[in-house]
């Protein structure tokens, strides 16, 4: 921490200590490092990084990034009533991190194509549910308060992942039958790399270091959980936090092979620091 507030250490590289220190690692997808969506313009010709409307609000949970989402998000949180009484409030039936998240990002590079064919039964998911944009992600965040998906460290330093160098037939998108190969990026990026240098730039700007600690008290800080995480409407699934669930107490074998199941699928929220 002291390194990084006298700058000795680069945004990116606290990013990934303290995932490291939380318990996020390469080797698990469903525990796989946790990086935030620093920006909200995608469409500009030019991104002007002196600018702060250019960046998203690293205060609040990426589920209410849009603001007329947060109505809806506390209601359903306190209308929510688990008669078994096992079912803890929330504001997110999904997560910002989980194995289906990384293998949609990744899904141009194995070995996390063939995890995602894998996982979809044999075969590539629907061509719209694919990760095929970067403006069109953003989009969605914006409009579906149910994706919650954070990034993941590879928008910051792997231009590869956004090319589909192995040529997979991943369909044609509905509305405009465009087909999906090479991931679009911003109308501000002049080829992948380029995506790679400015949003690293992002990240290690001005704005950024002076917001980043909001983030991190969201994910992995005291906003995580209790009070805190209930004002910032920023509470997820029970099965999600780190020792909600006792799986040695849970004697029915195929019961706690289900639980596993969930939370392997579900995401998990970091160990809180």
């Amino acid at each position: 921490l002291q390194k990084w507030v006298l700058r000795e250490i680069s945004n990116f590289e606290y990013l990934m200590q303290l995932n490291t220190i939380a318990g996020r690692t390469y080797n698990d997808l469903s525990q796989y490092p946790v990086f935030p969506w620093i920006l909200r313009d995608y469409v500009s010709e030019t991104l002007d990084l002196t600018n702060p409307a250019v960046f998203r609000d690293l205060s609040k949970p990426i589920g209410v990034a849009n603001e007329r989402h947060a109505r809806d998000v506390k209601e359903k949180y306190e209308s929510f009533e688990d008669p078994t009484g096992t079912v803890d409030k929330f504001h997110y039936g999904t997560h910002y991190s989980n194995a289906a998240g990384v293998m949609h990002y990744l899904i141009r590079t194995e070995p996390f194509t063939t995890l995602h064919i894998q996982l979809q039964s044999g075969r590539f998911d629907c061509s719209d549910r694919q990760f095929h944009s970067v403006p069109a992600a953003w989009q969605a965040r914006m409009e579906n308060p149910v994706d919650v998906k954070e990034l993941i460290p590879e928008f910051f330093y792997f231009p590869e992942f956004l090319e589909n160098q192995n040529g997979f037939d991943l369909g044609c998108l509905q509305l405009s039958n465009e087909k999906v190969g090479d991931v679009v990026l911003p109308r501000w990026a002049r080829s992948r790399e380029d995506f790679i240098h400015q949003h690293r730039q992002a990240l290690e700007s001005e704005y950024v270091s002076a917001h980043l600690h909001e983030w991190i008290d969201l994910i992995f800080g005291y906003k995580q959980r209790g009070p805190a995480a209930v004002e910032a409407l920023n509470v997820f699934y029970y099965c999600t936090y780190e020792g909600a669930v006792d799986l040695d107490a849970i004697a029915d074998e195929t019961q706690r092979k289900a639980l596993e199941g969930i939370i392997s699928n579900f995401g998990q929220t970091p160990c809180q620091l």
